[in-house]
């Protein structure tokens, strides 16, 4: 099973991106979870939302307290959120930043995987809006190779429909341009 913490604001998309994995990854044949963690946010305040996908039925259903992934929407989180804390061992990080991923371990602290992408930037310029949260998905389907950018193109009609297309155009610069640390 793979689970993924989100740290987002609100208002960045961070529950559409995992409602959108999860249907994605139902519809691919898999088992998925996709949930968000509310309490008195508001628009911009800190925010994170879960995803789980798996091979076989999923029967936990607690949050997610030692994630296999973290994505960072905002790295402007990074230093109010500890957005690395219960990150397994092995774990990864993936970061919406034009830094590369030494700059990112260096601000961190953190030996680990850190894999790096300029999320905001590709959304301005593939949908003309600064919302990374479907570009993203991009980067982590690349770290993760659960499955391929094709299996979002339906859950991404659905939900954007006209402008399904320039989501996906930014998900694929996404999984083409991230950086990775190793």
């Amino acid at each position: 099973m793979i689970e993924v913490r989100w740290h987002g604001r609100g208002g960045q998309g961070a529950v559409t991106s995992v409602e959108l994995l999860a249907v994605a990854a139902i519809s691919a044949g898999k088992y998925a979870q996709g949930f968000p963690s509310f309490g008195p946010e508001r628009r911009g305040a800190p925010v994170a939302a879960f995803s789980r996908i798996d091979e076989k039925k999923i029967k936990v259903r607690s949050g997610i307290y030692e994630p296999d992934v973290v994505i960072v929407l905002d790295a402007s989180l990074i230093g109010l959120v500890n957005v690395i804390d219960g990150l397994k061992p092995n774990g990864k990080l993936i970061v919406n930043t034009p830094k590369t991923p030494e700059e990112i371990k260096k601000d961190l602290n953190f030996s680990g995987f850190v894999a790096t992408v300029d999320g905001t930037s590709i959304a301005r310029k593939e949908m003309g809006v600064p919302i990374a949260n479907t570009t993203m998905i991009g980067a982590l389907l690349k770290i993760i190779g659960v499955m391929g950018l094709e299996e979002m193109k339906e859950a991404v009609e659905h939900r954007f429909g006209r402008i399904a297309q320039k989501n996906l155009n930014a998900m694929k610069r996404a999984y083409e341009e991230i950086k990775t640390s190793n």
